[in-house]
């Protein structure tokens, strides 16, 4: 049987990936001089304009001026530096509208349901409900599905090429999107691929999509994924001068898919960029993953799906869940046992085992908070 799995990626200048590297290069700057920091950030990107907003609480003193600082130096960094780009970091008003986590919230996550009630020693509770999914295949070397790796590995590659000015004409907005075909479950060919670029005005279209597909796509996908009948839709329209938050507003957290999976599994629907370990969208979905990895990297699975679920205020989970698509050496329940007994899904427990209080996740806000083999939760364990 065959059929077709399409993933999308967009680059670090897409309007919403801006308002991401901007709430996580916020969250970095209090972790690195508070580990214990509880924030929960969101920016909004508009015409010339950046609104922050959310929850933060911290030993370190409030300081308007210092975020700011780090919204225009995100803001470069992406490379936002020009009126033309779609929004100047020198330029642009900041609006920050910022403040403390809501004390009914702090009450379950500072003292868990268990210290409560029953066990002393679980101090910390979930700072939210909600489930969250993990998932790892052998479909590539980082154990990611072949759609999303590809899909991210161009969308990077679009913006090297910029920075380098290997393509001297682009701008930073962009998206790409691949269609696999697969036969059996196993990745056989790329279908098509659709590359859409910012560019500079009165470039010309055959030239921009020469340069794409030689300087881009012959340099990310495998030769023997294409072939003749592969279709290739660059720039379509015809026309992407105007990107960023100029062309359209950009929102922390709406792109989780991008984020995690390319749709090829399932999401829990928590955002991840500017949120603390404590809560649990982040840290748990970093551990489901982490497990999902291990398991298939362990031989117990090709293909393997975790859902680990939580009630605020309460430190153990609800539930956790796996499915194996029937790939599994040993039963499922078997591997569940494993799990539970070899790691401690409490939050504080992923946040010890993940070492995650340390100002690490700009570099998960782009490409993909997974199959990235210098964060923690892409190690491999034995099981």
């Amino acid at each position: 049987m065959r059929r077709l799995f399409t993933s999308e990626s967009v680059t670090e200048g897409h309007p919403d990936k801006l308002c991401d590297y901007i709430s996580d290069s916020i969250l970095d700057y209090y972790l690195s001089k508070d580990k214990n920091a509880r924030v929960a950030c969101e920016t909004v990107a508009g015409k010339g304009i950046i609104f922050i907003t959310g929850e933060i609480t911290s030993t370190v003193p409030k300081d308007n001026n210092s975020i700011e600082k780090i919204v225009r130096e995100a803001i470069k960094e992406i490379g936002y530096d020009n009126a033309e780009t779609g929004i100047d970091y020198k330029s642009c008003k900041v609006e920050i509208m910022l403040s403390e986590q809501s004390p009914d919230i702090a009450l379950g996550v500072d003292k868990s349901w268990e210290s409560k009630n029953e066990e002393k020693q679980v101090t910390e509770g979930a700072g939210d409900q909600g489930m969250m999914f993990g998932f790892a295949c052998n479909e590539t070397k980082e154990l990611m599905p072949l759609p999303i790796s590809l899909a991210h590995k161009l969308a990077k590659r679009l913006s090297e090429v910029r920075k380098k000015d290997e393509i001297k004409y682009l701008g930073p907005d962009g998206k790409v999107q691949v269609t696999v075909e697969y036969e059996d479950d196993k990745p056989l060919r790329i279908d098509t691929v659709v590359v859409s670029t910012q560019h500079k005005d009165g470039v010309e279209m055959d030239k921009l999509r020469e340069d794409i597909k030689e300087k881009v796509i012959n340099k990310v996908i495998p030769k023997e994924l294409l072939d003749d009948n592969t279709k290739y839709f660059i720039n379509p329209t015809g026309r992407f001068i105007i990107g960023g938050p100029l062309g359209d507003s950009g929102l922390t957290g709406r792109k989780i898919i991008v984020d995690t999976y390319g749709g090829y599994s399932k999401h829990g629907g928590g955002a991840f960029s500017g949120k603390d370990p404590t809560k649990v969208d982040r840290s748990a979905s970093y551990m489901a993953r982490f497990i999902a990895k291990n398991i298939v990297a362990n031989k117990l699975a090709q293909k393997c799906e975790i859902q680990i679920s939580y009630a605020i205020g309460v430190a153990k989970p609800v539930s956790v869940y796996i499915n194996t698509f029937g790939t599994s050496t040993i039963p499922e329940e078997e591997i569940i046992q494993k799990i539970l007994d070899k790691f401690d899904l409490t939050p504080r427990g992923i946040i010890d085992y993940l070492d995650l209080q340390n100002p690490i996740y700009k570099k998960t806000t782009n490409y993909g908070h997974f199959g990235k083999e210098e964060l923690s939760w892409e190690k491999i364990v034995k099981i």
